[in-house]
């Protein structure tokens, strides 16, 4: 695997808190009290263990509807070269960071990096907050109701009234300087210039985000489009040449704190330039629109970083800034705008997900760092007081929810074996789909063709037809543009509705010709969700790497697999998803990679947990979890708008027989005769058992009530007799349900251990019923029909 193509590979892994089971902010709210703590743990953790150097940075995630604001993102940035970027982690203030007077000390902060900038301080202007915005929403108030105890609706409105009228309409924000890289032509340095606002003063825009966000933009003067610098990403294909060494960032600093160079009279004149208002109907070019900006906020001093064009700007602003902070004695929060993505910078990311803590690692090449990696992040994530592991109320062992999805590439995008190589990518999606095992061993519990991961042909009937057309289109070994790629496949990895990055192989970042973000060179595989242990999670990479270095010495190309609806009957079985994982083995051996099975044991008891199981005069019964696609409903109204519901009151188990003598033993389910299969081995077979759970206010016919407890009779029809038995429940058997979820794995199992019985067969003659078997899903037994 040395010898093949290099292909870095990142997962996501997803972590919850091992100490509040049962919050909201650890099941499906994305912001909390606590979690926001915990990834500030997290990160500086990870920023110890992986780059010391490393400067953190605090901004803005993704924005959802219904959310007020944007979710907070926190990252650590570093050189691989091993040259710093940041010399003094104490000087990076941690959430708990509490200091006085840093009203004043942001004003002097600003003005002392100013002068490490080489910039003067008179355009540095105070912010504001709009006072004829809150005035009015004082006077919509009714006039017996306090502004400091009001009773809005909006809870982030109260508190933000009640905060402002507390520290008074006339408070200084933060302070705003104007800041731009010199334009070609003009000179090394950086630039400055006044903003000329029709109430002179800046009021910022009404909202909780940082002042950098909340920037009057549109009330600046006019200027035509073409006048108006834009801030254009690097093409990510592109080569870049070794950043310049860190004592380099911090000489140029020091040397122009220590001596500013007299302006020549060029820039004289281009100062006296910049000062000049423009007049009315004049395109205000010379006016610089981005600007780093300095707030005092809940004790500490927060840093907003503008837009560069270049990684090398980003870095000088952050070296001036750390000299700033050093100078002061005052540790800072970095914020704003995130460094240009670059090839020759690192970055571990945590964030927030419904439920969850999201942790997106940096890429490994090699198997040993690979290790390292996702063992350090699963230590330090347990020091933080998070988990890999969940349990559901009813005591099962599940995965923290977030997924683990894990992402493939090339150290740049010229570099990612799916660009060079995209007979690769076909092999890989031809490989997954003649192996189901690949899509549901590592996945999460919501499976099916409405999920976060489909397969491509649980939904279109025709999708295969499609692909298979738009697999000649993909040169045999290479030599195709890498905009083909994303062309040729972008409309087929996709998922029901055509959303690129809810499909099992997603390509959204892999060459995307509208934005440089898209043009990464990453496959980003989704089926699979977060495993309770590291060794785990570094099986499921090893074996991904295996496939890809197979697939670069021999493409994969076999015509594709009609499986019809044997997707969801025999394939949502763990003994065919052991079958399968045992052939997947088996062709990695052959071709010279040896992954034993038995490495996947864990996985399959994890996935497929025991249920229970007895025997009866030789007869052997065993039930086990199986998988269960579930339906996304219809839309309906709910709370907050139009929702779309998950029917998750369908499971499914496994029953294994082995020991019976056909033709006299029947296997019942609730008086129903179990369908059978052999499984190819002497006196075993092997049958799926799909109920209602339980009953839901919105779900598929909601006339057919719940068919819990399962009741399994071994009928001996020689004596029409039940000669044995079980009772499975899916709740308490005593109808005493639990309100909470199980503090740890001990509980989790005595849950699962009470709602089973190896007894309660039915008692007397007994003549089991005609399977209610369907010939498309030959292999299970449905009780919703009965």
């Amino acid at each position: 695997m040395s010898r093949s193509p290099p292909r870095p590979t990142r997962s996501r892994p997803h972590h919850v808190s091992i100490d509040d089971y049962d919050g909201a902010e650890w099941n499906s709210a994305a912001l909390g009290a606590t979690k926001r703590l915990r990834a500030d743990d997290l990160l500086r953790r990870l920023q110890q263990r992986f780059a010391p150097g490393a400067f953190l940075h605090h901004g803005q995630g993704k924005w959802y509807p219904g959310e007020p604001l944007p979710r907070w993102a926190f990252a650590a940035y570093w050189r691989p070269d091993g040259e710093a970027v940041w010399d003094d982690p104490h000087l990076l203030a941690d959430e708990t960071t509490r200091s006085e007077n840093t009203a004043a000390l942001a004003e002097c902060f600003i003005r002392a990096l100013a002068a490490r900038l080489g910039l003067a301080d008179r355009w540095i202007m105070p912010a504001y907050e709009d006072a004829f915005h809150y005035l009015l929403q004082e006077r919509k108030l009714p006039s017996n109701v306090d502004p400091l105890h009001s009773e809005l609706r909006n809870p982030q409105e109260r508190a933000r009234l009640a905060r402002l009228f507390d520290a008074g309409l006339d408070a200084v924000v933060g302070h705003v300087l104007p800041l731009r890289r010199k334009p070609a032509g003009a000179g090394k340095g950086w630039t400055s210039s006044p903003w000329y606002l029709r109430n002179g003063r800046l009021y910022l825009i009404p909202g909780d985000s940082p002042v950098g966000f909340r920037l009057p933009l549109d009330s600046q003067p006019w200027a035509a489009p073409e006048d108006i610098p834009a801030v254009i990403e690097p093409d990510p294909m592109a080569e870049r040449p070794a950043l310049p060494p860190h004592r380099q960032f911090v000489k140029a600093v020091a040397a122009v704190t220590r001596q500013p160079p007299a302006p020549t009279p060029a820039e004289l004149a281009a100062i006296a330039a910049a000062e000049r208002a423009p007049v009315l109907g004049e395109s205000a070019s010379w006016i610089v629109r981005t600007a780093l900006c300095v707030e005092p906020r809940e004790g500490r001093v927060h840093i907003f970083l503008p837009p560069v064009d270049t990684l090398e700007d980003y870095l000088e602003i952050v070296t001036a800034v750390e000299a700033t902070a050093a100078a002061l004695g005052t540790p800072v929060v970095l914020e704003g705008y995130p460094p240009p993505h670059d090839p020759r910078l690192c970055v571990v990311k945590v964030t927030p997900d419904p439920g969850v803590i999201e942790v997106n690692i940096h890429p490994s090449a090699t198997w040993a760092e690979l290790v390292e990696r996702t063992t350090g992040v699963y230590e330090d994530a347990r020091q933080a007081r998070l988990g890999a592991e969940k349990f559901m109320i009813d005591g099962r062992h599940t995965g923290t929810g977030g997924g683990n999805h894990i992402v493939l590439g090339g150290p740049t995008p010229a570099d990612s074996p799916f660009l060079r190589r995209p007979d690769v990518l076909r092999s890989l999606v031809t490989y997954w789909q003649h192996h189901p095992s690949l899509s549901y061993l590592f996945s999460g519990l919501f499976i099916g063709p409405t999920s976060q991961s489909p397969r491509i042909d649980e939904a279109r009937l025709d999708a295969l037809r499609e692909l298979e057309i738009a697999f000649k289109q993909i040169p045999p070994e290479g030599g195709c543009p890498p905009w083909l790629v994303d062309r040729v496949l972008r409309h087929l990895l996709v998922d029901s509705t055509g959303n690129t990055h809810r499909a099992e192989f997603c390509i959204d970042k892999l060459y995307a010709p509208e934005s440089a973000s898209g043009r990464l060179g990453l496959l980003e595989l989704r089926a699979f969700e977060m495993p309770p242990h590291e060794r785990m999670s570094l099986v499921q990479q090893l074996l991904l790497r295996a496939l890809v270095a197979r697939f670069w010495r021999e493409p994969y190309v076999k015509p594709l697999v009609r499986w019809g609806t044997q997707l969801h009957d025999k394939w949502m079985l763990p003994h065919f998803i052991g079958r399968d994982t045992e052939d997947i083995c088996a062709d990695l051996a052959h071709h010279g990679y040896e992954l034993p099975v038995e490495w996947f044991a864990p996985h399959q008891e994890f996935r497929f947990p025991l249920v229970g199981d007895f025997a009866v005069r030789d007869v052997h019964l065993e039930l086990r979890q199986a998988l269960e696609p579930w339906h996304v409903l219809g839309e309906e109204a709910g709370p907050g708008g139009t929702v779309r519901f998950v029917d998750s009151s369908l499971e499914r188990v496994q029953v294994k027989v082995t020991g019976l003598t056909e033709g006299r033993h029947v296997v019942a389910c609730n008086g129903h005769a179990v369908p059978l299969q052999p499984t190819g081995t002497h006196g075993e077979f092997i049958a799926g058992v799909r109920f209602r759970a339980w009953q839901p206010t919105s779900c598929l016919h909601p006339t057919i009530g719940v068919d819990a407890p399962l009741v399994f009779d071994v009928v001996d029809t020689w004596n029409d007799r039940a000669i044995g038995g079980c009772t499975y429940h899916v709740a308490h058997p005593g109808g005493r349900n639990y309100t909470t979820f199980p503090v740890n794995a001990y509980e989790a199992e005595s849950r699962r251990l009470s709602r089973f019985f190896r007894h309660g067969h039915t008692p007397g003659n007994l003549v089991a019923a005609t399977s209610l078997v369907d010939p498309e899903f030959p292999c299970t037994l449905d009780l919703r029909k009965g």
